[in-house]
This record gives structure tokens, sequence and C-alpha cells, in this order.
């Protein structure tokens, strides 16, 4: 037992979770009713990711903060820059790609239970609420702008604490650290769970009326990862963007697609910035506030489904108002990105600008929840793998600017051995 538990081990873990997504397959489609319990691993390895996801960010923040000493640089300025950049193209891309392929709907459904945003005001309340919150509640309901605001603030107020205290903090984050490899090599068992159940599910039947939007919503994700995203990595540190691109992809969005949650894919996204090389001090930040304010992912939502809305009711639609749209989408994607319910519910504020109607809107927002069995998927692995692939890009330009450029394909393949 010991020796085949080691011969697994020595398999990479990218290949053990392809391992676990065929078998989920295989299970839900020959003996679905026998293998119902598997479901039950991938709800432990989601549930396991998010509980410890806050303890890690508050941890991890408070100690860099902490033993971060004065005139170091760090590269949040560039990183939130790309964040912002990323997410705005993103949302831009969404609208260009609508006006080429114009999507209209059947509103068929409404979703009246769910409370959207009222404006753009309503959504910065609610960020600054989220900021000052009790800390505990903050961990509790892993509301990461709160606990990222207490996090900074106490490892501010601990610089000035002994050697020795600034020592224990940084074993607990360490041991946290320690916690979450555990929990992340038992990501195989957890995406077999998680393609079980999603396989055995009723939704994707739903998906068939709705193929043109869906194929609309994915083709702008798959061009932002693939050809938008590549191109803002080459501009910034002149050299193939691929092998990045392709690293992160493999393996931070396979596990955002199944978990469909940016807060549990923190965890795995730590994991891959320390693989990497990257600066314990930076990305420490950078992933918990990647997976609040970095949503490209969910700018095409908000752009795709507005402008369908748009179209479905023939409404001319100028372009300046469009851009507006890819500014607002981006503005208010990062500030509402904890709330349930995520891009959707923002669709009604967008569809503001073109004069809709709130029950139009929420209609709208119905057939988003039915199309979201893949739209959320996609989406959570193109915002969650991107958080990776700008923190990365923004240490690599400025050892680039200083003269020192770092061998991306190397990085890679030193990672892939670690």
């Amino acid at each position: 037992m010991k020796t085949l538990f080691r011969k697994w081990n020595d398999i990479s873990l990218v290949k053990r979770i392809i391992v676990g997504l065929v078998l989920g397959i295989v299970l839900a489609l020959t003996i679905p009713d026998f293998a119902q319990p598997v479901a039950l691993l991938g709800t432990l390895f989601v549930e396991a990711l998010k509980a410890i996801a806050p303890i890690l960010v508050l941890l991890l923040v408070m100690s860099a903060i902490a033993q971060h000493t004065s005139g170091q640089k760090t590269n949040m300025k560039s990183i939130i820059a790309f964040y912002m950049i990323g997410t705005f193209l993103a949302g831009f891309i969404a609208v260009l790609a609508s006006f080429i392929f114009p999507i209209s709907i059947e509103f068929s459904t409404s979703s009246e239970d769910l409370t959207a945003p009222g404006g753009v005001a309503e959504v910065l309340k609610s960020v600054l609420m989220n900021i000052v919150a009790n800390p505990i509640t903050a961990i509790a309901e892993a509301n990461y702008i709160g606990i990222l605001a207490w996090a900074i603030v106490l490892g501010f107020a601990l610089k000035a604490a002994s050697d020795t205290a600034k020592t224990v903090i940084a074993s607990f984050s360490d041991a946290v650290t320690v916690i979450v490899g555990w929990v992340i090599q038992l990501a195989p068992f957890g995406i077999m769970g998680l393609v079980f159940e999603s396989i055995t599910s009723t939704g994707l039947a739903g998906l068939k009326s709705y193929g043109s939007l869906l194929m609309l919503l994915i083709g702008c994700m798959l061009f932002v990862a693939f050809v938008l995203n590549p191109i803002i990595v080459f501009i910034a540190i002149r050299q193939n963007p691929y092998p990045l691109v392709f690293k992160v992809l493999k393996e931070s969005a396979i596990t955002g697609f199944f978990t469909r949650s940016s807060a549990a894919n923190i965890p795995v996204n730590m994991s891959l910035c320390r693989k990497l090389g990257l600066e314990k001090e930076t990305y420490s930040i950078s992933i918990p506030l990647g997976a609040t304010i970095n949503m490209g992912g969910a700018a095409v939502t908000i752009s795709v489904l507005t402008l369908a809305a748009a179209h479905t009711l023939g409404i001319s639609v100028d372009f300046p108002t469009a851009l507006l749209l890819s500014i607002l989408a981006a503005v208010c994607a990062a500030g509402t990105s904890g709330v349930a319910g995520g891009s959707l519910l923002l669709i009604p504020l967008a569809a503001s600008l073109f004069g809709i109607s709130n029950d139009v809107a929420m209609t709208v927002v119905g057939i988003g929840f039915i199309v979201g069995v893949l739209q959320d998927s996609f989406e959570t692995a193109l915002n969650s793998s991107t958080d990776v692939l700008f923190t990365a890009t923004a240490e690599f330009r400025k050892h680039r600017l200083e003269g020192n450029p770092v061998d991306v394909k190397e990085r890679i393949t030193q990672a892939s051995d670690a």
C-alpha cells in the first residue's frame, strides 16, 4: 500500500487531476446511482479550500507587511494596473464581439427573488462597508476586502513588534501554507467529485436553447485567455508569453473551472506563485486582491448579456455608449465580486444605460443563471488564472527594466520540477 501511495505521489499533480477528471466522467456515465457518494468528495474539497483561504490570506499578508523592509520595492502598482487594463479590455472585446455577432435571446425566465445593486454609488458603498467589517465576521464570511484591510493594518502595526513576535507570526503563516499543500494534494479526488456532480445534474439540459449566447460568452473568454492576455504579457516582458500562459491555465484554470470559486482557488494560486519563484511579499497580497478586483471574465459576462438584451429589444446602441458599458462593467465587476450571483447581478445596472427596465434586466439575469452551468466555470477559470499571470508578468517586467531579465521558459521548467 505504501509503495502504491508513493507511486501515486510521484505522478505530477496535473496528471493526477486528469485521472480524477476521467474517472468522474466514467462514473457519471456508467453507474451514476451507485457512485452518488463520489459527489461528496467535490463538496469536501471546495469547502476545505474555502475554509483555509481566509486564514491563509490574513496570516500571509500580515506577516509579509510586518517583515517588509523600508525601501524594498514591490510590484503592486504594476499588478493593479494590469488588473484594471485587463478587465477593461476584456469587456471591450466582449462589446466588439457583440457588435460583430449580435445575439437575441428569449425572455422566458425571471429572477424576481434576486436583488441587484441600484447604482454605482451602492456598489462603492458596499465596498467601503466590506473594508470596515468586523475582522472575525470578515474571515467567517470570506470577505476578502475586509480581510485584506485588517491584514494590512495589523501588518503595519506589527512592524514595531519584536523579532520574536514576527517569527511566531511567520511560523503560523508557514504552517497554514503547509496545510494548504495537503489540501491541494487532494485535488484529483475533489475534481473527480465535482465532474461527477456536474454531469449528473440536470443543469446541462437547459443550455440547448441558449447555445448561441453561450458560444459567444465562452468564445470571448477564450479569446481573452489565448490572445488578449498573451499580447499584454508580451508587451510587458518581451518574451514568448505562451509558456507562462499555458502554465497558469494548466495549474490554476483547471481547478478554477471546477470549483467555480475564485476564493477557493486562492490557495492553488499562491502555491503556483511559490513554485514560479515569485516574491512572497507581493503575491501574498496580489492574489487575494486579484480574486476580488481582477474580473475580466465578469466584464465579458456583463457586456455580452446586456447587449444581448438591447439587441433583443431592438435598441440601437452607438459605439460611445458601448464603450461606456465596458468601463462600467469593469468598475462594477470589481466592486461586487463577493456578492451572491456575482457578475450576473450587475446586468440591471449596466442595462440601465440603454433604458432597459429592471423587470426585463432581471429576466436576463435568470437566463444568466441557466447558462451559468458553463459560463460561471469559464469565467472563474479566466479570472483566477489571470491573477497569477499578471502577478508573474509584473515581476518579470521589473527584472527586465532593471537589466536582469528572467528566462521565462527556464522559470517554468523549474516550477514544473518543484
